[in-house]
């Protein structure tokens, strides 16, 4: 299946997020994004949108084939309770690839030092195995890697 950037930016290796859990592969695989600019982030996959954090920094997906993915839009973002982050879509929902789920403002993230680093992660990959991920600058809809048995 394949795993669309949810944000525009440089895509780079889990190893270069500097936040172990995240770097070591702990809470899945996949690969993170550096924004570039505020902006919107979008479903990477179709499912249904399983968890959106009260504070809109972080969401999860589950598609109809079992995979899960989880989306954290920066590094310790959970702090900023909301600020800088706008919830479009619902808990709960169907959500089609490329369908936006949460507004960010990057400045507002930056000007609490926050790293806006955003890992883009299947956490089942024992099932569904990450491949073909993509690094260099990415457009949010884009491919980013692909994820299946």
């Amino acid at each position: 299946m394949r795993v669309l950037a949810p944000i525009s930016g440089r895509a780079v290796p889990l190893a270069e997020v500097p936040d172990e859990v995240f770097a070591e592969g702990m809470a899945g695989q996949g690969c993170a994004i550096i924004p570039e600019a505020s902006g919107e982030a979008v479903a990477p996959v179709s499912g249904v949108l399983v968890k959106l954090f009260e504070g809109g920094h972080a969401f999860g997906i589950a598609t109809d084939d079992g995979m899960e993915m989880i989306v954290h839009l920066g590094l310790d973002t959970i702090e900023l309770r909301g600020r800088g982050f706008e919830k479009i879509a619902t808990e709960g929902d169907r959500v089609e690839a490329g369908q936006p789920i949460v507004r960010f403002d990057l400045e507002e993230i930056r000007s609490g030092d926050y790293d806006p680093v955003t890992p883009v992660l299947v956490t089942n990959p024992e099932d569904h195995p990450v491949t073909g991920t993509h690094t260099g600058d990415v457009q949010a809809g884009e491919a980013l890697f692909e994820a299946g048995d």
